[in-house]
C-alpha cells in the first residue's frame, strides 16, 4: 500500500533516511535528519508517499521543487529511498508511479532525478522507468573522505 506520509511515519522515516545518510552513497548528505526536518517535508513538499511492510515503513518517495523561480514552476525533482530488503522488488517503481501521477496532476511538465554516480542501483532503476541521462557534474558531493560525481536525469511528462 501507498499512502500519503503522515506525522505518525516520521520515526520509520527517520530510521530509513538516517541510516542511507550513516552508511551509504545514495546521498551526499552526511547530517542526519531530524524530526523537525522530516515534518517540514511532509508540510512543503509536493508530495511525500510511504509504503509500509509489516508495520514498518520500506520505502518513501518525494516530490519537491527543483529550483526557486518562477521559471522552473513546471519542473520538479524527486527523491526516493528504499529499504534494503525493499529493493528489487517492485516497490520503488510503484511508488514512482505515484510520484508521476501526483506531478501530472500538478501539471508538472519534467521530473529531475539527481543521483549520486556512486550509488550503482539508481541508474538502471531510473533508466528501466523512463528517464534519460541528461549530465553528469564531475566532483559534485564529498562524502566518506572522496568525491562523488552527480548525475542528472530527466523524464518529461
Amino acid at each position: 500500500m501507498i499512502r500519503a506520509a503522515t506525522q505518525a511515519d516520521i520515526p520509520g522515516i527517520l530510521t530509513l533516511w538516517n541510516l542511507a545518510i550513516r552508511e551509504t552513497l545514495i546521498t551526499f548528505n552526511s547530517v542526519e535528519k531530524t524530526e523537525q526536518d522530516v515534518a517540514d517535508a511532509l508540510r512543503d513538499h509536493d508530495a511525500f508517499l510511504v509504503t509500509e511492510r509489516e508495520g514498518r515503513i520500506a520505502g518513501f518517495a518525494a516530490l519537491f521543487p527543483f529550483r526557486a523561480g518562477s521559471g522552473y514552476a513546471h519542473t520538479k525533482e524527486h527523491s526516493i529511498m528504499l529499504a534494503p530488503s525493499a529493493r528489487g522488488q517492485g516497490v520503488g517503481r510503484a511508488l514512482m508511479a505515484k510520484v508521476e501521477q501526483r506531478a501530472r496532476d500538478l501539471g508538472v511538465h519534467s521530473i529531475i532525478a539527481c543521483i549520486s554516480a556512486s550509488n550503482p542501483g539508481a541508474e538502471p532503476f531510473h533508466a528501466a522507468i523512463g528517464f534519460v541521462t541528461v549530465g553528469r557534474v564531475a566532483e559534485a558531493g564529498r562524502k566518506f573522505g572522496q568525491w562523488h560525481d552527480l548525475v542528472l536525469m530527466q523524464k518529461r511528462l
